[in-house]
């Protein structure tokens, strides 16, 4: 009787072991080896001639979740400069980091540094766009994506400029406050088409109930809105209003991960 239960007590710890084993190793396995990180640059529309920001770098914080001034990685940005975000709408976005090998497991938090020239051009007249000291450091975005090793991500760094930029009341001054949707483009989807006539200024914005993200047509009337969560959205067409052409809904538009929906030619009415 001694012998079983001490032959029970010995295949009970070696299970236990067998078992700890396992969890070391799938630890071990996501936060070792190295994962490929791009960031692309891209904006909401906003009723402003232009908007210039400055990139100076773009850092992250991988398998580190302390809110805290240590453990930024610099991606070493390639593409360093000013750009118009109101250029980079309607599918169009700028690479900023492209391929940067990074080690895998938690992508906790990336920072988007900007510089000093930053402008706001209104009805012709340019402003400088204030950044509040607080923000000096860059702006932080709460990520927490898991990267696998050996695999590609590619994150979006989506501007909502109408949500960026606020006027500070009578001092003059106007405050770049940065509002910045990231998304990963292999776990999203799209929405297209095309809008006619193409001669008129239409916003097309979507919407899933929790989220509503916007875009503008292009001069050939095409329009396309990334980094979409999966689910159903309606697609409200906007004309500009001196057109006399009225608003548009469709309803139930699917989207799927990694894939680009695509709703056709839709004519103003």
């Amino acid at each position: 009787m001694n012998y079983l239960k001490q032959l029970k007590f010995f295949f009970l710890i070696s299970m236990s072991l067998i078992l700890i084993g396992c969890d070391s190793s799938e630890e071990t396995s996501l936060t070792t080896g190295t994962s490929t990180l791009s960031v692309k640059l891209m904006d909401e529309p906003g009723d402003y001639d232009n908007v210039f920001i400055e990139v100076l770098d773009v850092k992250v914080k991988v398998n580190d979740s302390n809110d805290d001034e240590n453990g930024w990685q610099s991606l070493e940005t390639i593409n360093t400069g000013v750009y118009d975000l109101l250029e980079l709408t309607g599918g169009i976005n700028v690479l900023l980091v492209d391929d940067y090998e990074i080690p895998s497991g938690v992508l906790n938090q990336i920072r988007l540094i900007l510089g000093e020239n930053n402008t706001i051009v209104i009805d012709g007249e340019e402003f400088p766009l204030r950044t509040p000291s607080a923000q000096q450091s860059g702006l932080k975005l709460i990520v927490n994506e898991t990267l696998e090793s050996n695999y590609s991500y590619t994150f979006l760094l989506d501007f909502d400029v109408d949500e960026s930029i606020v006027m500070a009341g009578n001092s003059g001054n106007i405050n770049l406050k940065p509002v910045i949707r990231a998304t990963v483009e292999t776990s999203t989807g799209a929405i297209s088409g095309s809008i006619t006539p193409i001669d008129v200024q239409t916003e097309v914005s979507v919407s899933n109930g929790s989220e509503t993200i916007s875009s503008f047509t292009n001069e050939n009337g095409n329009f396309i809105l990334v980094g979409l969560t999966q689910g159903t959205y309606s697609v409200t067409i906007t004309p500009d209003t001196s057109s006399g052409f009225t608003t548009q809904t469709i309803e139930n538009v699917e989207v799927n991960i990694g894939e680009t929906t695509d709703i056709g030619d839709i004519s103003l009415n």
